[in-house]
């Protein structure tokens, strides 16, 4: 039994020298960008990191970034931020006072002590057209009038929906609300009253919502059947959480499509197979086992555009909404290079004229203090065995209101590049063999005692 625990100890040893990692050298890493900072800038200082350092750098959880003084090989301590809301769920509010009078309907939403921006209602109605006066309350009988926003559903015209009040960021603790509503032109829908209104919702601020890098971008739009398609083929390690499309400018047409985005990974190069002259075209990437789609999201675009006024039906504002994003966290493109393909169900109408696709991810920054000296930076990747850093100025990292906003130069190869030569032992470079040795070793000291215990009871 103590020859067993001297062995656990020594494991134990050994796991943790491997998870210190080895140290980083500017020579090791392959790729350089100069950061750039405006001429006497001191302080925070942050740039923002492009798909390049994505795609180049070792592994997709940026570990091998480092950031030097340049021509010191100091490293400079630094935080990775992510841009997200700062209430990243939808939180769910309390509607009551829900009454009928004149044909409208009224209500008040108790809202959530947070700043806010759009509030999202709960309305079951169909084929309708609304105008809603929203008030601001605070206090006893002091109300601000907020303004009218359009609502609609034109389910029956095959075109979208949007029961969304964009307000301006806010902080009333209660919202008055006053529906005019009216059925959509051919609707013979009259079911309008307070019983449609069932709750409501307050995503986050608009003020504080995700920021987005493009990561990815095409012009090319093929039509195939009825469907048009966007293909876009991104290296491996790029993360992609959101597709955006642009129209021509001069495009007015109202329409609600059902847009499909497909990751496909590409084959690894072990699963690559050489070219032959044998090869025939229906050996396509999409029919061999190892280029399957891994993920469809699904999603709509769409635009309602109407004016206000008798001839179009549509009551006190105009309508205008446009809806021309999808959310689409694709994982398929973490350690291989991946095809994303969108395609849009025209459903016999004209194709779309699609100025761009777009894949993007959220922006992701670092920060850094800058000298008051004004000595050049320059940002390195591209060095496998490295670990994270581990800065106390990340710890400590507190965003500033006003940051120094830096820019990444072009993307080169560091010239003093020197091939790691990679001393691990054969434990370093599979530490999870540790793990899987720990844990046998665990087995074979419980099934010993559990042995011991079972002759202890029958000697007595």
């Amino acid at each position: 039994m103590k020859t067993s625990l001297t062995l656990v100890a020594a494991l134990l040893w050994q796991m943790a020298s491997v998870s210190a990692g080895p140290i980083s050298d500017p020579r090791h890493l392959r790729y350089e960008r100069a950061v750039a900072l405006p001429d006497g800038s001191a302080g925070q200082a942050c740039v923002m990191l492009d798909a390049t350092v994505f795609a180049h750098a070792a592994t997709e959880s940026l570990n091998d970034l480092r950031l030097y003084a340049k021509n010191s090989g100091v490293e400079v301590p630094f935080t990775l931020t992510e841009s997200e809301t700062q209430h990243p769920e939808e939180e769910s509010t309390q509607v009551r006072n829900v009454e009928g009078r004149n044909g409208d309907v009224s209500f008040d939403i108790v809202m959530p002590s947070r700043p806010y921006t759009d509030v999202v209602l709960d309305l079951a109605a169909k084929d309708f057209l609304a105008t809603a006066q929203v008030y601001g309350v605070q206090g006893i009988g002091k109300r601000t009038d907020l303004g009218s926003f359009a609502l609609f559903d034109l389910s029956a015209q095959h075109l979208s929906r949007s029961t969304t009040l964009p307000l301006q960021e806010s902080t009333f603790s209660e919202l008055h609300i006053v529906l005019h509503l009216a059925p959509a032109p051919g609707s013979q829908n009259h079911d309008l009253g307070p019983a449609i209104v069932k709750a409501a919702s307050v995503p986050p601020s608009r003020e504080a919502q995700t920021l987005y890098t493009t990561v990815a971008e095409t012009a090319e739009i093929a039509q195939h059947g009825d469907k048009s398609i966007a293909t876009i083929h991104i290296p491996a390690h790029i993360p992609v959480e959101r597709v955006s499309l642009d129209l021509d400018s001069g495009f007015d047409k109202n329409f609600a499509r059902m847009v499909d985005i497909t990751a496909t990974p590409e084959a690894t190069p072990e699963a690559t197979p050489e070219a032959t002259p044998e090869a025939t075209p229906e050996a396509t990437p999409e029919a061999t086992p190892d280029r399957e789609a891994i993920e469809t999201i699904r999603g709509e675009i769409s635009r309602v555009k109407l004016a206000a006024g008798s001839s179009s039906g549509v009551p006190g504002v105009p309508i205008d909404s446009r809806r021309m994003s999808v959310d689409a966290v694709l994982g398929a493109n973490l350690r291989n290079g991946a095809t994303v393909n969108l395609a849009i169900e025209n459903d016999g109408n004209q194709p779309l004229p699609l100025r761009s696709v777009r894949l993007e991810m959220r922006q992701r920054r670092i920060c850094f203090d800058a000298a008051a000296n004004g000595a050049p930076y320059i940002l390195m990747y591209g060095d496998a065995v490295l670990h994270a850093p581990l800065y106390n100025y990340a710890r400590l990292f507190n965003s500033a209101a006003q940051s120094v906003v830096a820019t990444l130069g072009p993307e080169q190869v560091n010239p003093s590049f020197i091939a790691r030569v990679d001393r691990r032992s054969y434990s370093e470079r599979h530490p999870e063999l540790l793990w899987i040795l720990l844990l046998a070793v665990f087995a074979v000291l419980g099934s010993i005692a559990l042995r011991n215990n079972r002759r202890h009871r029958q000697r007595n």
